[in-house]
């Protein structure tokens, strides 16, 4: 009952200061801007890049020597109304590199698995924007090419795509 009674008391301290200092700033507008510019600017800051995380993935995979794949790989330098659909078409392709990992028990297997379902994630949240323009091509379109400049070539838009 005693410690009850502290917990009760550390709360009562707590509200006590919350609502001195931080509840008076929000009686007045510029308590109010500041209030809002805290809450806002973090979340600008830290979201900067959708693509973040696959990135990381790709970094870590890049030097992997278990996957050996060819797979069809968009130019980095694509024009802009295509990014997207550039996009998914590497997305698709991690399912190829998916499948290769585990007929062949691949040391990065999660790494391939969180850059898809990451992608996948991201696509469900931003449905498709872009009109299939005449110059955009299909993924089969796409020149095939070995695993490392695949990866080489999906940094080099999710880069592009983060300016």
């Amino acid at each position: 009952q005693k410690t009850h009674l502290k917990s009760v008391c550390l709360q009562y301290q707590l509200y006590g200061l919350l609502n001195s200092h931080c509840f008076c700033l929000l009686k007045n507008g510029m308590g109010l801007i500041i209030f809002f510019l805290c809450a806002y600017v973090p979340k600008t800051e830290a979201g900067h890049c959708k693509w973040a995380e696959v990135l990381k993935d790709l970094e870590r995979i890049k030097t992997s020597k278990d996957i050996d794949v060819s797979l069809y790989t968009a130019n980095a330098d694509e024009d802009v109304k295509c990014q997207e659909l550039v996009m998914r078409c590497f997305f698709l392709e991690t399912e190829v590199i998916i499948q290769e990992c585990r007929i062949k028990n691949c040391s990065k297997t999660q790494d391939v698995w969180n850059i898809w379902k990451n992608g996948n994630e991201s696509f469900k949240k931003n449905k498709l924007t872009s009109t299939k323009s005449e110059k955009c091509k299909e993924c089969e379109e796409y020149e095939e090419k070995n695993f490392t400049e695949f990866v080489h070539n999906f940094v080099k838009v999710i880069q592009r795509d983060c300016k």
